[in-house]
């Protein structure tokens, strides 16, 4: 509904508790795309779309019609800067060419693994084994401790740094809190028209206080790790003992100078994007198979198979303590489609825009005016019978699988979690093997129970955060919990 001068802001707020649900109806009742405006004085204007073929247009056939636009790095820059989420043009692919050769190398996929696999198996299941022992197995939230493994694990992997956020005492970490902080309070900069949020800015008032604060001690803690590897890099010459992504790139960036490149806002947007999207993935995972106990037994027939397959000298004690490898990760098929199909119904973004650089015409029919927005909806796109079929409903792993292997045939645009085309996300293999190595490592020694009456519903920010955290409990299967 349009409100005279207001546009469509009355109508988000009175649905802002229930948003994405409310945008799904809104797009089901338009037949998939539906134009939009928002406070005149504010000039925003565009249309809502959850058409794959309007998705595949904007993202790859026409994409450089379509850039983030003014107004999103605007919003973004105090945080994020010219960082590869933030930037367009020769910055942004100067910035993607190194995250590709950088993250898809022979050395970083064996240090990412190595690293990954201590910090499961020497902090993150020692924590739940904490829990389970050391507090009588009172209830805690899931969710938390997940955004604790991620951001200790992208920290680690992206600059060398472990926060400590997975110590059993569950210390409150200022970084990790102003990383989140700092997320969350720039998301009302996109609710708010620039007549209200710029002043607040100028003037440090409100909840722009606390974001400039927040923005303040993530910026210090990236300068900081930069400066200091910095100066052991001009003392050595070189940074052999590092594997990490910030000292491969220093060092590339030292033979070869871009300005293009800022080391810090390149960081930042990493470490955001890695501590979310995983964490908040594998919370609505863990809660999708407690409800669907059927899918949780199939994973762990699979699992006990693939581990049984690794047992190779007679009289083994089954109890002993279970490290997957990578090509046994890589042979869990269900577990990936049961992450994916997570994945379809609860994306980690749940929205995405554009902005349109000329005017120009989507498949559907649908024109678009220069300047305006396009925003389509992930989490809509699950939930339309035209997409998926009848059962879009449904949480079926089994869609993503055709004669034992995993399909390939579900289109980028159809399922755009990891984006698609050309801003195809670079950390998607990174992403799925840090996923499937703590789903297994779990759910082999532990069956994660959800609390009774806990509400369980997707809060309204940037990422699909559980806004009531996810309350389990643990109970041990048949391994040692050593």
């Amino acid at each position: 509904m349009l409100w005279p001068l207001l546009g469509i802001l009355p109508s988000l707020f009175f649905h802002i508790n229930h948003i994405y649900e409310w945008g799904t109806q809104c797009l089901i009742q338009a037949g998939g795309t539906f134009h939009f405006k928002g406070v005149c004085i504010g000039r925003a204007h565009g249309i809502m779309t959850s058409n794959p073929s309007n998705i595949e247009y904007m993202l790859s056939t026409n994409c450089t019609n379509f850039h983030k636009g003014h107004s999103y790095r605007e919003r973004f820059h105090d945080l994020l800067g010219n960082g590869i989420f933030n930037s367009e043009g020769e910055s942004w692919k100067i910035q993607r060419r190194l995250a590709l050769s950088e993250m898809y190398s022979t050395a970083f996929s064996h240090h990412s693994f190595e690293t990954m696999t201590t910090l499961v198996h020497h902090k993150l299941l020692k924590l739940l084994q904490h829990k389970l022992v050391n507090s009588g197995n009172t209830p805690f939230d899931l969710q938390d401790i997940l955004l604790r493994f991620t951001f200790d694990n992208i920290s680690i992997a992206a600059m060398g740094v472990d926060p400590g956020c997975l110590a059993i005492d569950l210390p409150q970490i200022p970084l990790a809190k102003a990383f989140e902080e700092a997320t969350e309070l720039t998301l009302f900069r996109f609710l708010l028209p620039p007549f209200v949020w710029k002043p607040l800015r100028f003037l440090g008032l409100g909840y722009e206080k606390r974001l400039r604060r927040a923005i303040r001690l993530v910026h210090d803690f990236a300068d900081e790790i930069v400066a200091d590897r910095s100066r052991e890099l001009e003392d050595r010459g070189n940074l052999e003992n590092f594997s990490d992504l910030l000292s491969k790139s220093l060092e590339n960036h030292h033979h070869h100078q871009n300005p293009h490149v800022s080391h810090r806002d390149f960081f930042v947007s990493f470490i955001l994007a890695g501590r979310d999207t995983s964490s908040i993935a594998l919370a609505w995972f863990f809660w999708l198979i407690h409800t669907n106990p059927q899918v949780q037994n199939r994973i762990l027939t699979e699992l006990t198979d693939i581990r049984n397959d690794g047992d190779d000298d007679e009289g083994k004690d089954p109890r002993n303590d279970v490290v997957f490898s990578e090509e046994e990760l890589k042979r869990m098929v269900y577990l990936q489609a049961a992450i994916s199909e997570s994945l379809r119904l609860y994306p980690p973004v749940p929205i995405d825009f554009k902005q349109v650089i000329e005017d120009d015409v989507f498949p559907d029919g649908t024109g678009v005016k220069k300047g305006g927005w396009v925003i389509y909806s992930i989490y809509s796109m699950a939930r339309l019978e035209s997409i998926w079929g009848k059962d879009c409903l449904e949480f079926k792993p089994e869609r993503w699988i055709k004669d034992g292997k995993l399909v390939s045939d579900h289109s980028q645009f159809k399922f755009p979690v990891f984006n698609a085309g050309p801003r195809l996300c670079v950390g998607k293999k990174f992403a799925y093997m840090q996923m499937k190595m703590v789903a297994a490592a779990i759910l082999l020694r532990y069956e994660v129970g959800v609390v009774d009456g806990h509400e369980v519903a997707p809060k309204f920010t940037t990422t699909l955060y559980m806004k009531n955290g996810l309350l389990v409990t643990l109970k041990p299967r048949f391994l040692s919990l050593a």
